[in-house]
């Protein structure tokens, strides 16, 4: 009858001619079980620091917390990479080139399509009055 260990070995190692031993054998489902072990452990401890963090001592009151978000805030802005003004300058320019662009050719589309109703409303007229 075989074991869990026998369904489906892993060797480590090899059997050398010294010391006549026999290789090492896990099974993946002893492997399964130890990466699961340690990643509830790792999860557990992650969840037990944030709820110390969170339960653990007081909770910080509204002034705390708003000069806490302020600062990190600050922090924050510190880092960011700002564009310099010629990159400001040149995107804008870029922007509303773009926007006078489709604005004309939008007006130009809508004018066609409001010239094409009119003639064809002008030659349902027509042919209307003709059959009748």
């Amino acid at each position: 009858m075989s074991t869990k260990d026998d369904q489906i070995p892993t060797e480590i190692g090899s059997t050398t001619a010294e010391s006549g031993h026999e290789p090492a054998r896990i099974s993946s489902i002893d492997t399964e079980q130890s990466v699961a072990s340690t990643s509830k452990e790792s999860r557990s401890t992650a969840a037990d620091s944030s709820h110390q963090e969170r339960h653990g001592k007081k909770e910080a009151g509204f002034v705390e917390r708003t000069g806490n978000f302020i600062r990190e805030t600050r922090a924050e802005m510190r880092r960011v990479d700002w564009p310099s003004a010629k990159e400001v300058k040149n995107t804008t320019i870029i922007t509303l080139i773009a926007v006078i662009f489709f604005a004309l050719y939008l007006y130009a589309v809508d004018q066609s399509f409001t010239f094409l109703i009119a003639q064809l409303s002008r030659l349902l007229g027509w042919l209307i009055s003709f059959v009748v």
